[in-house]
């Protein structure tokens, strides 16, 4: 009987630049628990490749081991299968990352991934519900009870603030001034921001604050949280993502496929309709929480599809 061949481990020095730069994600630039969990899964998988190939160190890898790595993640192989465009880019951005940290700390002296191009993905522009289609969902609510005027709280705070639906649920009341019509937000990477939270939104959370969380708090043993559960806990990304998929769904939205409402749409829809306002683009910048005005320029190509849909459909020489 023929036993296979034990796989060649990654040796202590690729361990430890990994481990080095890891180290690096996490105190330095603040990377959030799920995105530290995925560079980690790819980067043990481009380790496991370059040992398989007898590679013991950083600074032998060349070119071309960082551009058939980065092909074989949308090709597959026998022990994984192929990568979505999405997922390959993100493994194409840690294997690069690697080597800009390793020669930026001295480790290796030049960057192979550097002569190779990354994976372009497809642009996608964000989902974004227009103005009546934001009324009909917050509409969708009712408030004939606390778990009722709960849900309709959050769905204007989400719309409001532009927050995430994890910024969202990890507000805390004494992130809330409604005095002052603000609200704190603790983003990614434990940055912090400062936003807006308008009238419609300030009335809709006086309400469930004054009426419905006290309520819900007798149930459990008291929470810091301003969007409790039946439970009186912390409500979970999971039940507000369900409590708006219900409002859609209430609303005659659309709840699957690629044009359905999903966690992210109110954000979305808040950055497209400030833009559409009149809003600079680096205010918009600053209120969604982007460390980069690039990462909010999407938003920018959102208008401009608007503009042209308009344009064709009421310019009377539009169309030839």
């Amino acid at each position: 009987m023929n036993v296979p061949a034990a796989k060649p481990e990654p040796g202590p020095a690729l361990r430890r630049v990994l481990r080095t730069y890891l180290d690096h994600l996490t105190v330095e630039r603040g990377l959030a628990a799920n995105t530290l969990s995925s560079y980690r899964r790819d980067l043990d998988r481009y380790l496991a490749v370059l040992a398989a190939a007898g590679v013991a160190d950083l600074a032998a890898v060349g070119p071309r081991e960082v551009a058939a790595h980065l092909a074989t993640l949308r090709a597959g192989d026998d022990e994984h299968p192929p990568l979505s465009a999405a997922s390959a880019a993100r493994a194409a951005s840690a294997v690069r990352g690697l080597h800009r940290f390793a020669v930026r700390e001295g480790l290796t002296e030049h960057d192979p991934a550097r002569e190779v191009k990354p994976p372009t993905l497809p642009r996608r522009l964000p989902k974004a519900l227009d103005v009546d289609q934001v009324e009909r969902l917050l509409a969708a609510v009712g408030a004939d009870d606390p778990l009722a005027v709960r849900d309709r709280a959050l769905l204007e705070f989400l719309y409001a603030t532009g927050a995430r639906i994890s910024e969202a649920v990890g507000c805390d009341v004494d992130d809330l001034d409604l005095g002052e019509g603000t609200v704190l937000l603790h983003g990614k990477g434990g940055k912090q921001r400062l936003v807006p939270v308008g009238g419609y939104a300030r009335q809709a959370l006086d309400a469930f604050l004054v009426r419905a969380r006290p309520g819900l708090l007798a149930a459990g043993r008291g929470s810091s949280a301003v969007f409790v559960n039946a439970r009186g806990g912390r409500l979970s990304r999971q039940s507000a993502w369900a409590i708006l998929r219900r409002a859609a769904g209430a609303a005659g939205l659309p709840v699957d496929g690629a044009h359905g409402v999903s966690p992210h749409t109110l954000r979305h829809s808040y950055a497209t309709h400030l833009l559409d306002g009149g809003a600079d683009i680096r205010v918009v910048q600053e209120l969604l929480g982007h460390a980069s005005v690039t990462t909010t320029q999407v938003y920018t190509l959102v208008t401009v599809e608007r503009l042209r849909e308009v344009y064709a459909t009421a310019h009377p020489r539009a169309r030839a």
